[in-house]
């Protein structure tokens, strides 16, 4: 008891010191500019986003632009950062001062509306969030934009599945995948067939629901995208375990948990691990369902997330009801604590699904109040404080270690389109007998690259990683550049690399300059014409960069062993 009262209170208390000062940091830069409203305070805080990498690229107002255009960017930006810690009162307050300030239809104001949407589905009003997401729709249908349409409807889709108006769902996912047919875009058709399958899910259509659900993991699987996959395959055990096939769901679970906790996704690890929870839960193997809603339940703590923190503690006093009677009303007294705060229709028609799935009876026992002394809650929580630094330093170095690892796979795959590319070049000009000149001229980018649509993903990648090796020298390589080359817009290249890779644009277009340092650096070049030719005006932050993303310095790098 003692045990998990400690964990608890570590859980609690761990927020690394250096993440709460650059939030710190970002707060008062706002609350600077809102304060005097001047142009050197915006870009204050833009280069606070850009430190963090929450900005695509680096926002800078030049002195004399309109105060509304800084205005804006400032208060949708600060939406964009309050959704993202999960502060949606002031994301939404900023993203309604934001919305005044857009005028006419446009890509940006859409992406305004969207988000709105968002934070209003995470407040549980739904008709706002249909609202908002309706006006982004409407702006992308006029677009004419496949690509957007079918993004926009799946969001819409996503509200009204949330809002208990699953065949309004249905209707707009159908629709949605048709549009992503038309932009040939398979990610996104991936996304969209397991929003359907949960669609169908709510409709208690299990069978539909697995078979979307295995249509979108065959697509994800294809595309190689590991973490992607791993959703499906949770998409797939929620109709698995609707059909009472749980050895199969059991199956699913087990394959997705892992690659989600290597690839860091914690939310979607600690979904996954309550799903594993019931799973077990209703294969009469409670002892072993503990662990999994234990961690699960950790996790939602350390998010603060307590909607899905109830249904853990929901498990795991289910889990411990005849091991550690003791434990279980103290998890059910929390999980009472959590349904009393939480009580809304909604939280209540999730509340009877449960009930519907395991039976009343636990918990509707009679809760026994369970006393703890003032002294040992002081105990404890000494004892969690000086946990604390170390709990936080272990984080730290345990994120930038996946980290690391994660960009040395991005190199890899960026070093295994390259040889493709240059293998491809090389038999052409030997099935063709032209000169090398002639095949440099139609393989680089001095020919305006019209668009990318109806292209493999690979060859999308290619041509991304031909054209930013071939303007890094000039410093042209950003994204506004490369939606020019490729015939697009912004938004609509940021979510076609986005969902191609897995990461941000910045994050990719970062693996290339590193994937083509260390070739540089193994060549024996100088650090400071390494540096120059990796896109970086200053020898001093390439190292930075470098040590950063890698783990080490350019020279620590050649010297290795």
């Amino acid at each position: 008891m003692t045990k998990n009262i400690i964990i608890l209170a570590i859980l609690l208390a761990m927020c690394p010191f250096a993440i709460l000062a650059q939030q710190d940091a970002v707060d008062k830069a706002l609350n600077e500019y809102n304060s005097t409203l001047t142009v050197n305070a915006a870009n204050r805080f833009f280069a606070l986003l850009d430190q963090e990498q929450f900005t695509e690229g680096k926002i800078q107002f030049a002195p004399g632009v309109p105060a509304d255009s800084v205005r804006q960017q400032v208060w949708y930006w600060a939406a964009e950062w309050f959704y993202d810690k999960q502060d949606y009162n002031t994301g939404r307050d900023y993203g309604l001062k934001a919305l005044k300030l857009y005028h006419g239809a446009s890509e940006s104001k859409a992406d305004c509306l969207n988000l709105l949407g968002c934070i209003y589905v995470r407040l549980g009003d739904f008709k706002n969030a249909a609202t908002y997401a309706k006006q982004c729709l409407s702006i992308d249908m006029a677009s004419g934009d496949h690509d957007r349409i079918s993004s926009s409807m799946n969001t819409l889709a996503g509200i009204y599945m949330v809002g208990h108006q699953a065949d309004e769902a249905e209707k707009l996912i159908v629709q949605a995948i048709e549009h992503a047919d038309l932009a040939n875009n398979p990610a996104r058709k991936a996304v969209l067939l397991g929003t359907a399958s949960e669609i169908y899910h709510s409709l208690t259509q299990e069978e539909k629901a697995l078979d979307y659900a295995q249509q979108a993991y065959e697509m994800e699987q294809q595309l190689g995208r590991a973490l992607p996959a791993a959703y499906r395959l949770d998409q797939k055990a929620s109709a698995l375990m609707g059909l009472k096939r749980y050895q199969e769901a059991e199956q699913a679970l087990r394959q997705a948990i892992p690659v989600m906790r290597e690839q860091g996704d914690m939310h979607s690890l600690a979904i996954a691990s309550n799903h594993l929870g019931t799973c077990l839960i209703w294969q009469k193997r409670n002892d072993e369902a503990y662990p999994y809603y234990r961690e699960a339940c950790d996790l939602f703590v350390r998010m603060g997330d307590p909607v899905n923190e109830m249904y853990s503690r929901r498990g795991l006093c289910l889990s411990l009801w005849e091991s550690n009677p003791d434990s279980a009303r103290s998890e059910l007294n929390r999980f009472n604590f959590l349904k009393d705060s939480l009580y809304t229709s909604e939280s209540a028609e999730a509340l009877a699904r449960m009930n519907a799935e395991f039976g009343n009876d636990q918990l509707t026992i009679e809760n026994e109040k369970v006393r703890h002394a003032r002294t040992r809650d002081r105990i404890i929580a000494i004892a969690a404080l000086l946990l604390l630094a170390v709990a936080a330093w272990w984080i730290i170095r345990r994120q930038r270690r996946r980290q690391q690892q994660h960009i040395n796979k991005l190199m890899q795959e960026i070093e295994r389109l390259k040889a493709e590319s240059e293998a491809a070049r090389a038999a052409m000009e030997s099935q063709q007998e032209i000169t090398l000149t002639d095949v440099e001229e139609t393989l680089t980018d001095d020919k305006p690259v019209p668009t990318v649509v109806g292209v493999t993903e690979n060859e999308f990648l290619k041509r991304v990683i031909g054209f930013v090796n071939d303007h890094l020298e000039s410093g042209d390589f950003g994204m506004e550049e490369m939606a020019t080359h490729f015939s697009m817009s912004v938004s609509t290249l940021r979510r076609r690399l986005q969902d191609a890779t897995g990461v941000s644009p910045k994050s990719y277009i970062q693996a290339i300059q590193m994937q083509r340092a260390c070739n540089l650096l193994d060549s024996g070049l100088q650090i400071a014409d390494v540096a120059a030719q990796c896109g970086f005006t200053e020898p001093g932050s390439f190292t930075r960069t470098f040590k950063r993303v890698l783990g080490l310095t350019p020279t620590q790098y050649r010297t290795r062993a």
